[in-house]
């Protein structure tokens, strides 16, 4: 079977080629009555764009890549998937391929191999995920590429490249509102990992909230956004001299390990201890009880930061979107001690 051409749509729409081509490009201004009809003609013959005649043409690659660290396997397995999700979603309903790209950017071979990679690419530009959204490296190696970038919840040189975030540290200050609402005054926290900005912030949103609502201190344990090191980190808690009644985790998996690290002691949640996290994750619905977090809208920032490439925003292009807290059976009141 012969493969359909833009002549053939151009012809069962009655617009010219033109008109097509506008339309697959997903090209500004153009009518909602001329896309409604050429795309009615592109599902009648089922015609597929040829990607490589339009890179040709339009002087663009139509792919846009994302690059991920690489820290090992099951580092943060429920953030990773969902920003290649919405990257990818995004990327599909524009017409565009997403590549992936996996680098130790704490390598010390990280520069040659990331220029290396570039050298053998064709890209539209890249989206930077923490940590890497804040890696002047390979940012410089980009930009020496000509590639560009937007990031993900950067918080180095924000004037460098657009960028889509959250309120990260008003998110846990709002949680630590909450936990202390129920009545909670032994509660500790459980940190991310140090080379992500957002795990400074919501640290910082925890510890000045707290503070402000009259908490003289709080204990800390780190678990690096780590399933295993967040049930350390429920071990070291409950052997302290004076154990949480709440523990707010920095992400979803080192509450859900918090919660197994608890169980394994012996505690019941939130019967003895709640339990609290931070992404919306789904592990935040796959432990019993169900957990208490902070809605992060991860894959909707991918598809915000693959759209801000695609439509080639400037560099001063900021999108800061919602998140909420949500309620979930990991807290429960608690009587004022």
């Amino acid at each position: 079977m012969s493969r359909v051409t833009i002549d053939q749509v151009s012809k069962a729409a009655g617009v010219s080629m033109k008109s097509v081509s506008r339309v697959v490009n997903r090209e500004p201004n153009v009518s909602e009555k001329l896309r409604q009809r050429v795309q009615a003609a592109i599902e009648t013959l089922g015609y597929v764009p040829d990607f490589a005649a339009r890179s040709l043409a339009g002087g663009r690659a139509f792919t846009i890549g994302i690059l991920f660290n690489d820290y090992g396997e099951g580092f943060m397995p429920s953030y990773y998937p969902k920003l290649q999700s919405g990257a990818y979603r995004s990327c599909r309903e524009r017409g565009y391929h997403l590549l992936v790209e996996t680098l130790a950017s704490d390598d010390e071979d990280f520069a040659i191999l990331f220029d290396r990679a570039l050298d053998t690419m064709r890209v539209d530009g890249f989206i930077l995920p923490p940590p890497i959204a804040d890696d002047r490296i390979a940012m410089d190696i980009l930009e020496r590429h000509s590639i560009p970038f937007a990031r993900i919840a950067p918080s180095l040189d924000l004037d460098r490249a657009p960028y889509v975030a959250i309120d990260d540290e008003a998110a846990a200050g709002d949680m630590a509102r909450y936990l202390w609402g129920l009545g909670h005054r032994k509660i500790a926290f459980v940190s991310g990992h140090r080379e992500h900005s957002a795990a400074h912030a919501r640290r910082k949103g925890f510890a000045e909230t707290l503070a402000k609502l009259g908490a003289a201190e709080f204990t800390e344990v780190s678990a690096e956004f780590q399933f295993e090191l967040g049930i350390n980190a429920a071990q070291t808690l409950m052997a302290g001299a004076s154990p949480p009644t709440a523990i707010f985790a920095a992400n979803d998996d080192s509450a859900a390990g918090v919660m197994a690290g608890l169980a394994q002691l012996g505690y019941n949640v939130p019967r003895d201890v709640s339990v609290a996290g931070f992404d919306d994750s789904w592990i935040a619905v796959s432990v019993w009880p169900y957990l208490t977090t902070i809605h992060q809208p991860i894959a909707e920032m991918a598809a915000v930061a693959a759209n801000m490439l695609i439509d080639r925003m400037g560099k001063s292009t900021i999108k800061m979107l919602d998140y909420h807290l949500i309620q979930r059976s990991s807290t429960v009141q608690r009587e004022v001690e």
